[in-house]
């Protein structure tokens, strides 16, 4: 399911039809009360949200998203109008997986969506191992995130760049090879990857010390997994 925030009727007929072509469930909204309402009832696996919305615009609901325990983790691709790096840096770093600026083709977006949900379900497929590091313990399987003994709500960003230095076991990541796996070849400003960093540092509390800057180079976090 594929939930579409976007006021105008004809962009919005527009990707849904494409998006329906291609075998995908997908509900779109004029608005962000409608979308509200109606999204304790769905299961989503990806937002579209348009950033110049009426009344709460595009960010002011991703936000809302991210700081929901309940879909943190989804991913989220932002539409915008405006071709301004400050949209797109503002977007990536307040959690969005992915930006497309207006207008678009079709085929442009239906390779975006793929993308992003491939990432995801490939994220989420991980299997057979469980990390315990210090305080900090991640069981990818059943997506279990737990630091000094206390469940994490981490975004998909968040999380999938925590798997990215778990994976590593303990060597450098470099910030090239961060920002490949965790936000693909559509973007690579450096920035919002620190932000990241940042954020996921404190919502790790003391176990955030784990995560350590070799400057100039990357990420590391010291330990491995357990079979």
């Amino acid at each position: 399911m594929i939930c579409f925030v976007e006021d105008d009727n004809n962009i919005r007929k527009l990707v849904c039809y494409a998006l329906a072509r291609e075998g995908y469930e997908i509900k779109g909204y004029a608005a962000s009360l409608e979308f509200w309402e109606e999204l304790p009832s769905l299961m989503p696996e990806l937002f579209l949200l348009d950033i110049m919305l009426p009344g709460e615009d595009g960010l002011a609901v991703l936000r809302k998203l991210r700081e929901h325990e309940k879909y943190a983790d989804i991913p989220v691709i932002m539409l915008t109008a405006k071709d301004s790096e400050f949209d797109k840096v503002t977007g990536l770093d307040m959690g969005a997986d992915d930006y497309i600026t207006k207008p678009f083709g079709m085929t442009e977006l239906v390779s975006r969506v793929r993308a992003v949900l491939r990432r995801y379900k490939r994220t989420e497929g991980r299997q057979g191992k469980s990390y315990k590091v210090g305080d900090l313990y991640v069981n990818p399987d059943r997506h279990i995130i737990e630091a000094s003994g206390k469940s994490v709500a981490l975004s998909y960003k968040e999380y999938s760049l925590l798997m990215a230095l778990l994976e590593a076991g303990g060597n450098v990541v470099e910030r090239e090879e961060l920002l490949c796996k965790v936000w693909g070849e559509f973007y690579d400003e450096s920035r919002t990857l620190d932000v990241h960093i940042r954020r996921l540092r404190i919502k790790l509390g003391e176990a955030g010390s784990l995560i350590q800057t070799v400057k100039g180079i990357g990420y590391k976090l010291g330990g491995g997994a357990d079979e």
